[in-house]
């Protein structure tokens, strides 16, 4: 099992921090595992600080229960089907 260091958006972090999101598409420039936990760091523009572009300081942890390659439609691409936690980091 590895541990992935990501950043995500506020609007899709948003939607996973409340379960409606369960899927990542990621570009495929890891070696990631069904197992393997991603921490999703919100990162983007912030509303609270008057537009500037940066971390949060939020994140949540989840695991990968699936991989779906891209090819043909999207090379180089994954999807990765997420669940939330707890989990011991």
């Amino acid at each position: 099992m590895n541990k992935h260091d990501l950043k995500i958006l506020p609007e899709y972090f948003a939607a996973v921090v409340s379960g409606e999101k369960k899927a990542e598409f990621r570009i495929n420039d890891r070696e990631y595992a069904v197992g393997d936990l991603l921490c999703l760091y919100e990162h983007g523009w912030l509303k609270d600080c008057d537009g500037l572009e940066g971390f949060s300081g939020q994140h949540v942890w989840v695991r990968i229960t699936h991989i779906t390659d891209m090819y043909p439609w999207k090379p180089g691409y994954v999807m990765l089907s997420i669940e939330q936690g707890p989990f011991k980091c």
